[in-house]
């Protein structure tokens, strides 16, 4: 029986973060994931600048192992069908990423041990510790593994058709030369189109030589068909080129707040990024979410000295709400209008750059309202 400190199951930015910043205080760490990285990973793929000071990551340094960093200096948001307006803030606000890099880069910086292509099959508590898949014994399990994380399973989270789910399509590939000129996505400004009864957005970036293309709505109701209604748009417009790959990829993941929220700690387990339900409202981005609930769980268990019942692990609960607010419902919901009144004021207030760029890009989507997380580093 192999004997670990923490098993981390989910290799994503909170799973190798939260590793990162454990064995940085001495633990002897795994993470688990069923796939192998590099692995691709469905995801429009920015960060913030924020995500790169939490994660101590410079931009060239990144890039000099020919990873892809795209600086984004502007936004385009509009309607889909309808006009839309460019916000060039004259700097780098974000970076373009591809994940199977980004998620590579953060799992082998984190120097843990790293069990890959074998899924968690079993999870049973002995006394204080726990026995995962009949091998491994370990006093803390931490769920990483996303919307479908079965450790988040097995506190008894629901990962069917909930409230707050959002579903997403998308695809991501790179750019043939005639491709490219067909295209009118310019470099470092991605596009974002909202839709008309403002229950999802898509979206359209190019990052170094790689398009990515996605539409994202928390109503999955016909979701495929607003898919092609909004990809037949962009072709139309002239923005992504005629030939693109037919077959789109899904994922879901639950936005902060709207859904009835899952049980984030037990006695050794808790759950962090996406598993724990932690994606922004109003944007859907995960990365920055899952970051800082992996730096704040982090603080948590090595303040806990090695004791993790729930009471030694409910202050995480706590800073997760400290952080982005109460848990049950206190989100702001996709409608931030009438609904009589969404239709007809849609398309001219998103066509606003006045109200685009300091509600829709600046808040939502930056988040630049809200410092970087203060907290311990590797």
């Amino acid at each position: 029986m192999e004997s670990l400190d923490v098993l981390i199951v989910g290799g994503g930015p909170a799973g190798s973060t939260c590793a990162a910043q454990l064995r940085a205080a001495g633990f002897d760490v795994a993470v688990m994931d069923k796939q192998r990285f590099p692995r691709d990973k469905v995801c429009a793929g920015w960060v913030t600048l924020a995500v790169l000071d939490e994660l101590g990551l410079d931009a060239d340094e990144y890039r000099r192992g020919g990873r892809t960093m795209e600086p984004i200096h502007g936004f385009y948001t509009g309607s889909i069908d309808g006009p839309g307006v460019v916000n060039d803030y004259g700097e780098t606000v974000s970076y373009g990423i591809r994940r199977c890099e980004f998620d590579h880069y953060l799992l082998e910086r984190s120097g843990a041990r790293r069990i890959e292509e074998e899924p968690l099959r079993t999870l049973e508590r002995t006394g204080e510790r726990w026995v995962v898949n009949d091998r491994i014994s370990t006093p803390l399990v931490i769920g990483a593994g996303g919307h479908f994380c079965p450790v988040a399973r097995h506190l008894g989270a629901k990962v069917g058709n909930v409230r707050g789910a959002v579903a997403a399509q998308e695809v991501e590939f790179e750019l043939t030369t005639s491709q490219r000129d067909a295209a009118a996505v310019e470099p470092g400004i991605p596009e974002l189109y909202f839709c008309r009864d403002l229950k999802g957005y898509g979206w359209a970036l190019i990052k170094g030589g790689v398009l990515n293309i996605g539409l994202g709505r928390d109503d999955r109701h016909r979701l495929s068909e607003h898919l092609n209604h909004f990809v037949a748009f962009l072709k139309r417009r002239g923005r992504i080129p005629p030939d693109i790959p037919e077959r789109f990829h899904g994922h879901a993941y639950l936005l902060y707040g709207q859904h009835q929220p899952r049980r984030v700690v037990a006695d050794g387990a808790l759950l962090v990024g996406d598993a724990a339900g932690l994606a922004y409202p109003r944007s859907g981005e995960g990365i920055r979410p899952a970051v800082e609930s992996a730096l704040l769980a982090a603080e948590i268990i090595v303040a806990a000295g090695g004791c993790y019942d729930y009471a030694d692990l409910v202050g995480y609960e706590h800073a997760l709400e400290e952080r982005f607010g109460r848990r049950s419902g206190a989100g702001e919901g996709s409608q931030w209008l009438p609904d009589p009144l969404q239709a007809f004021l849609a398309e001219r207030l998103l066509a606003s750059r006045w109200f685009s760029r300091h509600l829709v890009l600046d808040r939502w989507f930056l988040h630049r309202h809200q410092p970087a997380l203060a907290t311990c580093r590797t």
